[in-house]
């Protein structure tokens, strides 16, 4: 039986930027992005666009996020990206219009071949379309399309694409319903009024 051996992970083929640019990025991103410290979301934008992202207006960003290649993120415009959200973007990952991102939620575009014993990278894409919410603590993984108004609920896992207008939950997720955007939901209105 052949054993996995990381000793010979090598993958010359990734070259996501230049070295430099990396590791002015990764002081960037540690001081101004996951540090939880800094509220200010201009400048968080402006250090985006200065190191090659593309961002809409409206855009929010919260404290704590982690993103690793800016260079490799495109942002529509009015989304929204909350606290902890870790952005992997060993590809490139494309965010719509009006996406709402929630706390902890994770992009990763990269995997491993686990029938190598090398383990090597595997990297794709992932597009977030327009209107679609990725709940909180969520993971949407390698190659995934999340289709227009798309929702993944809280703590689910995205293996494969989200139908447009779905709502997926479970690990891996499955469509449980159509999200009708417009209609008026049965609520208990009577726990709102004073």
């Amino acid at each position: 039986m052949v054993a996995t051996d990381l000793s010979q992970f090598n993958n010359p083929w990734y070259k996501p930027g230049n070295r430099v640019k990396i590791l002015c990025w990764y002081f960037v991103n540690v001081l101004f992005f996951i540090n939880p410290l800094n509220p200010f979301m201009g400048i968080k934008l402006k250090l985006l666009r200065l190191f090659g992202a593309r961002i809409g207006k409206g855009v929010w960003i919260k404290p704590g996020v982690n993103i690793k290649y800016p260079w490799l993120l495109s942002i529509g415009d009015y989304s929204w990206i909350g606290e902890k959200v870790w952005i992997d973007n060993l590809d490139s990952v494309t965010i719509g219009n009006n996406v709402c991102i929630s706390q902890g939620a994770m992009l990763l575009c990269g995997n491993h071949n686990y029938k190598l014993p090398t383990f090597d990278l595997i990297v794709k894409p992932i597009t977030i379309e327009d209107g679609v919410w990725i709940g909180a603590q969520s993971t949407v993984c390698t190659g995934v399309t999340c289709k227009n108004h798309s929702i993944l609920t809280v703590g689910s896992v995205a293996t494969k694409d989200l139908e447009e207008k779905g709502i997926y939950q479970g690990n891996p997720a499955v469509k449980i319903r159509d999200r009708r955007i417009g209609s008026v939901e049965t609520w208990p209105a009577a726990s709102f009024r004073q």
